[in-house]
């Protein structure tokens, strides 16, 4: 058996120091502001871009991963004849990628570049792409690894409290009616993954509220908690993360977590304040 490269992209939300540590080759989907453009995590961090968004007028926009950049690095490693390629993308339910990355396999190499829709975004796209990286240091074979890489996807839950819901809305990430509802003052809308798209879950009066009806759903939903990897992420708030993590750990006795920064990409179209909280279902 030759050898498997596995790729993912930056909408998985991941540091740099478990890309490097899981030899997790990423593709870049870009941010542009005010002219400039940025790769996420590459040339711009995420309190970089926070920052950023502090300025008068900056209104950043995102841009999908185009076809000829995928196609160029499958055609670069398909120049080793003992290697296979599995790439694991952002949801093609938030963004072209996926379908971008399908055209290149196609005119690459069907049998050896496998692409997979992982329906998630940020660090529950992350848990994946980590989990398909374990298997893979592991030795298992590639259908074995795509069995995995399937589970986590069919009982990946995000749920998450949008800090900004205006640059969500103006994305056109939510309904209308969702929008409307988002809009009122001290009401924190508090969200979930269907099918790799976002749709609103109910609301509550306040970030504490929110907050605790994040654990809430996670009891209602999540399996065997304690020995799950948990996954955590905010956006300019280190702090509330941390506040999370610890009533995660003394709720349900959980011990590992990642807990990352949600960069430019998925910060353009949330804002500062955003928390979110991933787990896996039975």
């Amino acid at each position: 058996m030759g050898r498997i490269l596995l790729y993912a992209d930056n909408g998985c939300d991941l540091d740099k120091d478990i890309t490097e540590k899981y030899g997790i080759n990423l593709f870049y989907m870009s941010v542009m502001i005010k002219g400039t453009t940025y790769l996420d995590r590459f040339n711009i961090s995420p309190p970089e871009f926070y920052n950023r968004l502090e300025e008068p007028g900056v209104v950043p926009s995102t841009s999908q991963v185009n076809i000829a950049s995928i196609q160029a690095e499958f055609e670069k490693v398909m120049l080793e004849s003992d290697v296979e390629i599995i790439y694991i993308a952002f949801s093609s339910g938030l963004s072209g990628t996926y379908q971008s990355a399908c055209i290149a396999r196609d005119t690459v190499n069907r049998e050896r570049i496998t692409v997979v829709d992982s329906r998630s975004a940020s660090v529950g796209y992350g848990l994946t792409v980590v989990r398909a990286a374990k298997a893979i240091a592991l030795g298992k074979g590639k259908e074995d690894i795509l069995a995995e890489v399937q589970d986590n996807i069919n009982r990946m839950q995000h749920i998450f409290i949008v800090g900004n819901f205006e640059m969500l809305k103006r994305g056109g990430r939510v309904n209308a009616a969702a929008a409307v509802i988002g809009d009122f003052l001290n009401i924190k809308m508090i969200l979930h993954l269907v099918d790799g798209k976002i749709v609103p879950l109910e609301k509550a009066h306040g970030l504490k509220k929110a907050k605790k009806r994040l654990l809430d759903v996670m009891e209602q939903r999540g399996y065997d908690l304690p020995h799950q990897t948990i996954g955590i992420c905010y956006s300019q708030d280190l702090e509330g993360a941390l506040e999370i993590r610890y009533l995660v750990e003394e709720r349900f006795g959980c011990k590992d977590f990642i807990v990352s920064e949600i960069g430019a990409l998925i910060g353009s179209h949330v804002g500062a304040g955003t928390f979110a909280l991933f787990f896996l279902t039975p």
